[in-house]
């Protein structure tokens, strides 16, 4: 006992700790909006509405939850309830043109980024190598490097942000497992067209190579554009997970609810790390999103019209300030150019811009691994009332 005793009063080693991660930091849409908000600023950096969604999916959300006689507020299958993957199949083969199975090709996710980290680790493994276009969303180099894998950059063209598919083909090696494309672009807007699916379906055809495609801007394409989707294009349908997102659509981002669309081979290995990282989400508002989109199905619809207005009002703000910019393509995002303003690298001019001058934006550069060194963009989220845009643009003008 007095041993014991003795041991007790030691002081305890603390168990050595090696990150996993050791690179990286608080995520910078953190960063930005926490210090918009210690500076009263209005936030035009993370890609959030700041208006609610539709009145009668809340309706049906609030129906749902007081729901008496059947089991909504336990838990849905792992899957996806049946109603929300059928509604999400359906869509698919209107939007598409995709016949997709909906109990062994569609799988209901937290949102689309534990869509996008699920699909990560169910097809790297360690040494293998995933392929990015920076700029690129700053979820997937650490999903991959958790995996085992090593991020491979190829950088976008400047400056319309289109692919470098020689580029892509030179990246390409016997590691090579996975290539990442997200389309609608974040943060640029830019879009693919069929050309370049075909382009890339060629590229893959000799290659074990899987793709994943994060689509979740599908609904926002403007002035005719009409989306690209890889479930188009049956070669590449054929290898890939295809990610998108409710939150987007509906404009309830923290409700966290998306989905991926695979081939059942994929769509097995996907759901044998969903059932681990999540297993099941959110019923009441799965089955609330299955009634809407039966409902309603001209809201996807309408979404192109609803976002160009708001960009356009927003550009036309923009032209009375000294920022530089061709109006986006598609998503709710708008790229601008500060050079007239500013020779400071994006972080320092979006954390003054912040402090001193009231407007939150996001510095493109932290979502490559070799930014261009005198590139001087940021960029505004428009998914606004435009009362707070005009209040942004007031500011913005001071500059």
């Amino acid at each position: 006992m007095p041993a014991v005793a003795a041991l007790l009063e030691s002081t305890p080693m603390r168990p050595p700790l090696d990150s996993k991660l050791p690179a990286v930091g608080t995520t910078i849409f953190t960063v930005m909006s926490r210090l918009a908000a210690e500076h009263g600023a209005i936030n035009l950096s993370q890609g959030f509405p700041d208006f609610e969604p539709p009145a009668r999916l809340v309706e049906l959300v609030d129906h749902h939850l007081r729901r008496d006689g059947a089991p909504q507020n336990q838990y849905a299958p792992m899957a996806g309830l049946p109603s929300l993957r059928a509604a999400i199949a359906a869509k698919v083969a209107d939007c598409y043109g995709h016949g997709v199975d909906a109990e062994h090709e569609v799988t209901v996710t937290a949102g689309g980024t534990e869509a996008l980290f699920c699909a990560i680790q169910a097809v790297v493994r360690p040494g293998d190598e995933a392929i990015l276009l920076d700029p690129s969303y700053d979820s997937y180099a650490p999903a991959v490097r958790l995996a085992g894998g090593r991020a491979v950059h190829v950088p976008l063209r400047r400056p319309d942000f289109g692919v470098d598919w020689q580029r892509v083909r030179d990246a390409i090696t016997a590691r090579t497992r996975l290539l990442i494309v997200n389309f609608p672009h974040n943060p640029s807007g830019a879009v693919l067209t069929r050309d370049d699916l075909d382009t890339l379906a060629f590229a893959l055809r000799d290659t074990g190579v899987f793709v994943l495609s994060d689509e979740v801007y599908e609904h926002m394409l403007f002035d005719g554009r009409r989306h690209a989707s890889l479930l188009t294009h049956a070669e590449l349908a054929d290898r890939s997970f295809v990610v998108s997102s409710f939150g987007k659509t509906y404009h309830a981002t923290g409700w966290k609810v998306g989905y991926c669309v695979a081939p059942p081979p994929l769509t097995t290995e996907f759901r044998k790390v969903h059932q681990f990282v999540q297993f099941a989400v959110s019923t009441p508002m799965q089955a609330a999103i299955a009634d809407f989109m039966d409902e309603c199905p001209g809201h996807a619809r309408e979404l192109p019209a609803f976002y160009q207005a708001k960009r356009d009002h927003f550009t036309r703000l923009l032209r009375g300030t000294r920022f530089r910019f061709v109006p986006s393509a598609s998503t709710y995002f708008q790229l601008v150019d500060y050079s007239a303003i500013s020779d400071e690298p994006d972080v320092e001019f979006a954390r003054r811009l912040t402090g001193e001058h009231g407007v939150a934006a996001i510095p493109i550069s932290v979502f490559s691994e070799r930014p261009p060194p005198d590139e001087r963009i940021v960029r505004f989220c428009f998914a606004k009332h435009e009362a707070t845009l005009d209040a942004a643009a007031d500011k913005l003008r001071k500059l």
